[in-house]
C-alpha cells in the first residue's frame, strides 16, 4: 500500500502536489489550484517538498487576501464610489500584476477568466465523428458505421457526453437487441429513430442477429473511445459493459456444379459477365466490378493477365489482394467484346451485381441458404483444391493472406511467391461444369 501524503498523489513513478485555492484567491491568481511536480518517486522525501508547498500556499493565500482587501478599502472621491466598482476588470488586472510583481505568483500563469466547462452534447459530437469518418472509410463502410452512430445518437444526442455511465451502456445494448431484422429494409422505417424502430419491431419475432448487434456494439465503442482521444471525454463508459452473446459463424455456401449450369444457361444479360469473370478468376464482386481495360496486361506466351490494383472505382480488402491473375481463354473471348478503353463493366457496380445476382437465385429456385453472390470465389478455390492445386499457391491467385507454413510469417519474406507459369496452368486447368 502506498504512503499517505495530504494534497499530494503518485502518478506512475512521480508524487504530484496539487491545492485548490479559494474562490476568492483563485478569481485574483486566474488560476484553480497550485500545481506542482515533486520530482521524486520517494515518499519521505515528497513528504518534506509537500509540507514546503503548503507553507508557500498559506503565504500566498495570505498575501492575495491582504492585497485585496487592501485595493477594495481604496479611499472614495468626492463621495463617489470607489475606483475598482467602475472598472473592476482593469482593478483585477492591476491586482494581478501586483501580486507578480510581489513575488507571490513566482511563475505567472495564463490569467484566463474562470470559466465553466462547456457542454458537449453527444449529438454534436456524433456529427462531428461522422464528418471526420466520412473522408476515411469507403462508401458500404461508412453507411454501416453512421447507421449505428446516429442509431445511438437519435436516444443520447440531447445528453452531454460526461453524463453517459454503465447503466447506458446495458441499457442501449438490451435495447438493440429488440430490433427487427426489416428495420434496415423497409421504407417505412426510413428516418426512424431508436424508439420509433423499438416501436416498428414490436410485432415482429424475429430480431437482428448477434453478429449484427455486435457490429453496432462495436462502432459506438470506436465514437467513444474517439471522444476520449479528442479529450472531448475522460473514459469510455461503455468499456466495462461486456459484450456476452457468443457469434456463431455463418459461412457462405459454396456453389455446387448444377447450380453453376443453370446460372450459366439464364444468360442475364447485366449478371453473366461479371458471373463468368468471377467463376473463372476467383474475383470478389468489386475487384471485377472495378477492371479496366488497362488492367489487362499482355505477357507474350502466357497470354493476357488482369491486374487487380486499386483505382478509381474501387479499392482494395487487403495489401495482399493486389495481385496479377492470368486471363481464362473463355474470358480472352468474353473481354473481346467489352469496351476498348475504361471499365470493362461501366454499368455495374457491387450493389448492382449482388442484387442481380439474388433475382436470378429466386427465379430460378435457387434458395440454399448462404447462398450469395460471393460462392462464386468459393467455387473457384474448391475446383483448385480438387485438382491438387497447393493452398498457397490458390492463394496467390485469389489474393490472400497464405499461411504457407506454420512459420508463415518468415516464409513469406523469403519467398517471392509462385511464378507466372504456374498461375497460368493453375487457371487453365479450371473447366466450367458440362
Amino acid at each position: 500500500m502506498s504512503a499517505q501524503i495530504k494534497y499530494a498523489y503518485l502518478k506512475g513513478h512521480t508524487w504530484l502536489y496539487r491545492r485548490h485555492y479559494p474562490k476568492d484567491v483563485a478569481l485574483a491568481l486566474g488560476q484553480q489550484a497550485l500545481k506542482q511536480s515533486l520530482k521524486t518517486k520517494d515518499a519521505a522525501t515528497a513528504r518534506v517538498r509537500a509540507a514546503e508547498l503548503n507553507a508557500r500556499y498559506e503565504t500566498q493565500v495570505a498575501e492575495v487576501r491582504s492585497l485585496a482587501e487592501e485595493a477594495l478599502s481604496a479611499p472614495r472621491s468626492n463621495g463617489t464610489a470607489p475606483t475598482w466598482a467602475a472598472n473592476p476588470e482593469g482593478a483585477l488586472d492591476r491586482l494581478r500584476a501586483s501580486l507578480v510583481d510581489s513575488g507571490t505568483v513566482l511563475d505567472r500563469p495564463d490569467f484566463n477568466r474562470l470559466t465553466a466547462k462547456k457542454k458537449i452534447l453527444i449529438g454534436d459530437r456524433a456529427d462531428l465523428y461522422l464528418r471526420h469518418r466520412s473522408s476515411q472509410l469507403r462508401h458500404g463502410g461508412f453507411k454501416s458505421v453512421r447507421y449505428s452512430v446516429e442509431l445511438f445518437a437519435s436516444r443520447y444526442g440531447e445528453r452531454s457526453l460526461c453524463s453517459l455511465g454503465r447503466d447506458d451502456g446495458r441499457e442501449f445494448l438490451g435495447t438493440i437487441a429488440k430490433l427487427s431484422p426489416l428495420v434496415g429494409k423497409s421504407a417505412s422505417t426510413r428516418g426512424l429513430g431508436l424508439d420509433g424502430l423499438l416501436s416498428f419491431s414490436e410485432n415482429c419475432a424475429a430480431k437482428i442477429t448477434v453478429r449484427t448487434q455486435k457490429r453496432i456494439w462495436s462502432q459506438v465503442n470506436h465514437f467513444l473511445d474517439w471522444c476520449v482521444y479528442e479529450g472531448a471525454l475522460e473514459a469510455n463508459p461503455f468499456k466495462s459493459v461486456l459484450f456476452e452473446q457468443k457469434v456463431r459463424p455463418k459461412p457462405y455456401a459454396v456453389l455446387m456444379d448444377e447450380e453453376v449450369r443453370r446460372l450459366l444457361a439464364d444468360r442475364n444479360v447485366d449478371l453473366h459477365p461479371v458471373f463468368l469473370t468471377c467463376l473463372l478468376s476467383g474475383m470478389r464482386a468489386g475487384e471485377a466490378a472495378g477492371l479496366l481495360r488497362e488492367d489487362l496486361v499482355s505477357k507474350g506466351n502466357l497470354g493476357t493477365f488482369a491486374w487487380v490494383r486499386p483505382n478509381e472505382l474501387r479499392l482494395l480488402k487487403t495489401d495482399a489482394a493486389e495481385r496479377l491473375v492470368p486471363v481464362h481463354p473463355v474470358l480472352e473471348e468474353l473481354f473481346s467484346g467489352l469496351p476498348d478503353f475504361g471499365p470493362l463493366f461501366p454499368d455495374l457496380n457491387v450493389n448492382q451485381i449482388t442484387k442481380a445476382f439474388a433475382k436470378a437465385r429466386r427465379r430460378l429456385k435457387l434458395e440454399r441458404p448462404g447462398l450469395v453472390f460471393h460462392s462464386t470465389r468459393k467455387w473457384f478455390i474448391t475446383q483448385c483444391e480438387r485438382t491438387g492445386v497447393p493452398e498457397h499457391f490458390t492463394a496467390s491467385v485469389v489474393g490472400h493472406k497464405s499461411a504457407r507454413s506454420e512459420n508463415g510469417i518468415t516464409y513469406g519474406i523469403y519467398s517471392a511467391g509462385i511464378s507466372d507459369e504456374q498461375k497460368r496452368s493453375i487457371i487453365d486447368q479450371i473447366g466450367l461444369p458440362g
